[in-house]
Order: C-alpha cells, then structure tokens, then sequence
C-alpha cells in the first residue's frame, strides 16, 4: 500500500528589491534642491557681485575718459598760450621821422576763463610799461600803468581787440620767426572820468590786478582832437598790439 502525503504549498515570498529597481516618489511636503538658507546666501552673493562688478566698470569708464580727455584731446598748455612777441610798426603819422619801430609784449591766452593777459616791458621810448587786461566775460579792460602806479577801466573795444581764439591763431602762425609782419599804429584817446572804490565788482581777475591801487574810470574822447603841449602834461601812452596792428592809448587825466 502506497501511502500518498499532500504538503501545502508555501507562499512565495517575493524577491527583495534592489536600491536599482526602487522608484521613490518624493511628497510633497519635502524640499527639492538647495535648503532656502543656502539659497539666500546665494543670491545675496551674486547681488554683491554684481553690484561690485557695475561700480567697477563704472570707475573704469571714467577713468578712461578722464585719461582720454588729458593726454589724447588737444590740451592748452602754457606753451601753447604763452607767447613773447616783437612787432615791427611805422609810425608815420606822429613820428615820420624815426621810421621804423620795435615794440615786445608777452601775451597769455587763456581760453577757459576767456580772458587775455598782455605785459609791455619798458618801450625804448614814448610809451609807458603796463599791464593789460581783456576780460571777455565781463567785456572791460584793465590797463595798469606800473610807473605810475594806477589802474584804468573801460570798456572792452572788441574792434581793436581780437578775441583770445583769433588772437591765439594769429601768434601761433607767426611765431616761427617771433616778429609779426610789418604793420602801422593807431591812436586812441581816453579821459577819466571818475575814482572807482571797490574793484570787487570788476571781477576776481581785475581786482587781483588793480586791489590797493588807485583805480580810475576812463571814457573815451568823444571829438578826436590834437593834444597841445600843456595837456599833454597830464597824459601818458600805452603802447600794445593784440590785433594786426599796434595801439597807441593815449590817457589823460581831464578833458
């Protein structure tokens, strides 16, 4: 007799899972990525750097325009508006019979302050050394006589002064051979016609010129007439050029 045992059949446990085949669904109550922390330290770092690199190209811009401005654009140096100048003049009409004359000055040209500063060392003969001073901005003129001591303001006559541009072109297309060509004199008469006390209101530059001197207003003669030899006496010559030609300013005291 054969005796037939029935076993039960186990139930199959299932193979265990590998790292590999395990799909992990994140909730949603976890973070993804960076902790916020970490996330703000990073913006506040790529902030700075940005801000720091702008200021940095901004500094560096500047720097180079001002470096362009300086060294690259053609500046006015003291060479440039500094001249010494000797010009050749007849005097014909009130000297016929010396001819020929020569007279120096040195001229500084200042374009940004639009001003003209002329310097006439002492004439050989017939004229006063002096100081003049064309301030284009204020449109007066300042003439200081240092052997008298005394400073005079008038107008600015542009017809007979060349603006500090024109002038400056001038002196530079003949300052190859330091003369200026061969020109003639003119004469103009002035009177004063008053005592100025305070010489702030001409300005920084002509009160830099005329501060503690004694400083007249002038005016200029209105019927053009020959000066006899008893007023002559109470007049004095400035003789300058800052145009083609030379001046003689003629100052009197009275009329």
């Amino acid at each position: 007799m054969v005796k037939i045992t029935f076993h039960t059949v186990a139930a199959q446990k299932p193979e265990k899972e590998t790292d590999e085949d395990r799909i992990v669904i994140p909730q949603t109550h976890e973070e993804l990525g960076l902790p916020l922390q970490t996330k703000k330290s990073l913006v506040n770092y790529h902030c700075c750097l940005i801000f720091n690199l702008v200021v940095f190209i901004s500094v560096l811009v500047l720097s180079s325009i001002l470096l362009y401005c300086y060294y690259f654009l053609p500046q006015q140096t003291p060479e440039d508006s500094l001249f010494h100048c000797r010009v050749i003049y007849e005097d014909s009409v009130f000297t016929p019979q010396s001819g020929r004359h020569q007279l120096e000055e040195k001229v500084e040209i200042h374009f940004q302050d639009n001003y003209e500063y002329i310097s006439v060392p002492i004439p050989r003969f017939g004229s006063d050394p002096a100081v003049i001073f064309h301030d284009f901005n204020r449109v007066l003129t300042a003439y200081y006589d240092t052997t008298l001591e005394k400073c005079y303001i008038i107008e600015l006559n542009t017809t007979l002064v060349m603006p500090p541009r024109s002038l400056w072109e001038m002196l530079v297309n003949v300052e190859k051979g330091m003369y200026l060509p061969k020109t003639y004199i003119i004469q103009e008469e002035m009177v004063v016609i008053g005592r100025v006390r305070n010489t702030r209101q001409l300005g920084p530059f002509i009160h830099r010129l005329c501060h503690d001197k004694e400083t007249y207003r002038l005016k200029h003669r209105n019927k053009r007439r020959r000066i006899d030899k008893r007023e002559a006496k109470l007049c004095h010559k400035i003789r300058h050029f800052e145009n083609t030609f030379v001046v003689e300013t003629v100052i009197c005291d009275r009329a």
